[in-house]
């Protein structure tokens, strides 16, 4: 079978294939979202790499999204995906961290905004955290006993 690259276009087949007109997909390959034909004039044509990208700029631009934030996403800036609305029937997974024996995190990261490694790098800093709070606790409360016994 021929690799999706292997495929050639002329630039009306790659208009029908992707329902956008002639000139937005002109439009689109003079701003860079979507790569130059292959060779010149009359003997140029398209790939399937061509329809790809046409195929997300308009998936993009029919969810409203500008044609600026689309060339950052094609040129490798993270998406930038706010959460969808949670409502009846969502299904998000969740990370169930035990900091301690009695002490437990809870974390969507994908809601929350965190890569693996700052999850990990919150989990450090909780863990932390709750390891200091009971040292100063079980030291408050040392020398609250030595006072009553000495007051």
């Amino acid at each position: 079978m021929a690799s999706p690259d292997s495929r050639r276009f002329t630039f009306d087949e790659l208009c029908s294939l992707t329902e956008l007109p002639r000139r937005t997909v002109r439009y689109y390959v003079q701003l860079g979202l979507v790569d130059r034909p292959v060779g010149e004039t009359r003997a140029a044509y398209y790939t399937g790499r061509h329809l790809d990208q046409l195929l997300q700029v308009r998936k993009w631009t029919q969810a409203g999204v500008s044609l600026d934030r689309i060339r950052e996403l094609l040129h490798g800036a993270p998406p930038d995906v706010p959460p969808r609305p949670r409502g009846p029937g969502t299904v998000e997974v969740w990370s169930h961290l035990v900091v301690a024996d009695g002490v437990e995190l809870a974390i969507e990261p994908g809601r929350a905004g965190l890569t693996p490694e700052q999850v990990r790098a919150l989990f450090a800093g909780v863990t932390e955290l709750v390891e200091r709070v009971r040292g100063n606790a079980h030291e408050s409360h040392n020398k609250r006993n030595k006072r009553d016994e000495h007051g």
